[in-house]
């Protein structure tokens, strides 16, 4: 039987280099890999592209990171104002740089890089910052706008659930992004609140099988907990 189990969240981040291209998955609270996030705040790898739907929340999340300043570029949906002041202070002083994508249009890119597609025609953006320098094509006389596949090097995720193999069940709204994040990375690492043993999941309720997923990684419970 493949055992993709590392021993802890250090040994799982341990190779990640510097100027590596990284998707960290999460939606508000659910599905945010605190202990895996921490553990590369401690590695100390710079120079990151992140991809994640926030810029982090309060002192969780990528807010470890943007405050060590590990961060060169981050691509994201929702880095509300006020939720994470590491993050706007790299943005303020030009040591962070941003790039808006709307949230579908981030989760199609994704989806076109584990597909192998070669982009997405989308309405969305047209007309607006979003479409600058990006091709545009009338189709059935609507305007659509090219976006181009984004892959990563890694994705670093939380699940509630998941076995030795690398299938893992998520729960709720942590199912936004972190399916197809898992499925657009070279390196999946998932960290998961329980770990069972192989053939313990119910494989109609499996969330990402592990063809998508390399490494695996028991997290316990964030303090905030899961309600069940």
């Amino acid at each position: 039987m493949i055992d993709k189990v590392y021993p802890d969240s250090a040994a799982a981040v341990a190779d990640i280099p510097d100027g590596a291209v990284i998707m960290f998955g999460g939606f508000g609270d659910a599905g945010v890999a605190e202990n895996l996030t921490r553990a590369l705040a401690d590695q100390g790898a710079k120079d990151l592209v992140a991809i994640s739907n926030a810029a982090g929340q309060g002192e969780r999340g990528l807010s470890m990171l943007f405050r060590n300043n590990q961060v060169r570029k981050v691509l994201a949906s929702f880095p509300v104002p006020g939720q994470s002041d590491a993050f706007e202070e790299r943005l303020k002083f030009g040591e962070t740089e941003l790039e808006l994508i709307p949230q579908g249009t981030l989760v199609e890119r994704m989806r076109a890089a584990a597909a192998g597609l070669g982009g997405i025609y989308t309405p969305t953006g047209v007309g607006t910052p979003v479409a600058e320098g990006k091709e545009v094509r009338v189709i059935d006389g609507r305007d659509y706008v090219l976006e181009l596949p984004l892959p990563a090097d890694y994705a670093i995720l939380k699940a509630r659930r998941g076995d030795p193999m690398g299938n893992v069940v998520y729960r709720m709204t942590a199912r936004n992004f972190n399916p197809a994040m898992a499925a657009a990375a070279r390196v999946t690492i998932i960290e998961v609140e329980e770990r069972v043993e192989a053939g313990a999941l119910d494989p109609e309720r499996v969330d990402t099988p592990g063809i998508f997923v390399q490494r695996i990684v028991e997290g316990g419970h964030y303090e905030r907990g899961w309600v069940e």
